[in-house]
């Protein structure tokens, strides 16, 4: 896998399929769907305060859905690229627009925080970048966790330097 910007656009070339579907994931690994651990993450509360918590329910977290809503339909209509032929093991190559860049790092935290939350990742865990080879559901999560977050990184990278 490459990752590079180009013109107007950051490109991740020589994906492979497990990488592209990987990809694919991301705005369904970002919908909490109800699982309370990543609800509360994502919208956690501002304070201890009765009534500031019921303001911040009332006025901040529907904006905040929908600003999420936004960025991972954002970052779906972008993944279409790589949807074709599933059964081909041939690289792939998704442009990734730069005016999108803010979507695809709201996409990528809340993935992350989804995941991390519905397998309760330790910090040791989350920080253990030598990790074994992934033998179960919950070690492919944490894969996607650490591979999310390269990608914001990268990201990241490109607009502190554009």
């Amino acid at each position: 896998m490459e990752i590079c910007r180009k013109g107007e656009a950051l490109e991740i070339s020589e994906l492979d399929p497990f990488l592209a579907e990987l990809l694919r994931q991301i705005p369904g690994s970002a919908n909490p769907d109800g699982e309370s651990k990543a609800e509360a993450r994502l919208f956690s509360r501002p304070s201890e305060e009765k009534e500031i918590c019921v303001e911040w329910k009332s006025y901040v977290e529907p904006e905040l859905r929908t600003l999420f809503r936004s960025a991972t339909e954002t970052v779906a209509e972008d993944l279409a690229q790589l949807n074709g032929n599933e059964k081909s093991f041939r690289s792939r190559t998704l442009a990734i627009p730069f005016e999108h860049a803010d979507a695809w790092l709201n996409a990528l935290n809340q993935a992350r925080l989804v995941i991390a939350a519905k397998y309760n990742f330790s910090d040791e865990e989350l920080n253990d970048h030598d990790r074994s080879p992934i033998g179960s559901r919950r070690d492919l999560g944490l894969f996607q966790v650490n591979f999310y977050g390269f990608l914001q990184e990268f990201i990241l990278r490109e607009i502190l330097s554009g």
